[in-house]
């Protein structure tokens, strides 16, 4: 059984939360990203049940980070594809790769996947850079103000916080 949603709420975070949906639907989309498209293989990829790879499916599709298209008549059987919406989930995706990578909870002798500049093979990473000038700026130089769509609470949250 899924939580409640996060509607209504003023932040950007939960958005995404909550078109993702949950750690599984996380998993889907992951899988999705890599190219795998198909439910068989979907569901062989992540050792999820049929129930819960069913309703994450319709989920994402329902959020519109994916699409689903008839490739085969009698029975009519599915592929699902990421949207440009879906496909925006890869920053999420690289960006945890890369956390896991560096902790290296798995223990395992190197990244169980790379991330490389398909022309030249070189290995990519996600970095944080000047809006303007496009230079690197270090994690520990990165703040954190409101926006123009922030409400009373992301106000509060801000005005509380250490940052």
């Amino acid at each position: 059984m899924r939580s409640k949603g996060f509607e209504g709420m003023a932040c950007s975070v939960a958005a995404v939360m909550g078109a993702i949906g949950d750690r599984w639907g996380m998993l889907v989309m992951r899988d999705l990203l890599l190219g795998l498209s198909r439910y068989e293989d979907l569901r062989h990829s992540t050792g999820i049940t049929n129930t819960t790879l069913s309703d994450r499916l319709k989920m994402l599709e329902e959020n519109e980070l994916i699409e689903r298209r008839l490739y085969q008549s009698r029975p009519d059987r599915f592929e699902y594809r990421p949207t440009a919406k879906g496909r925006d989930i890869g920053l999420v995706m690289q960006a945890m790769v890369q956390i896991g990578d560096r902790w290296n909870s798995m223990g395992v002798a190197g990244p169980p996947i790379k991330f490389v500049d398909k022309l030249t093979g070189r290995g990519v990473k996600l970095i944080t850079v000047d809006q303007e000038t496009a230079e690197p700026v270090a994690a520990q130089d990165v703040g954190v103000q409101p926006g123009s769509g922030a409400d009373d609470l992301m106000i509060w949250r801000l005005t509380r916080s250490s940052n």
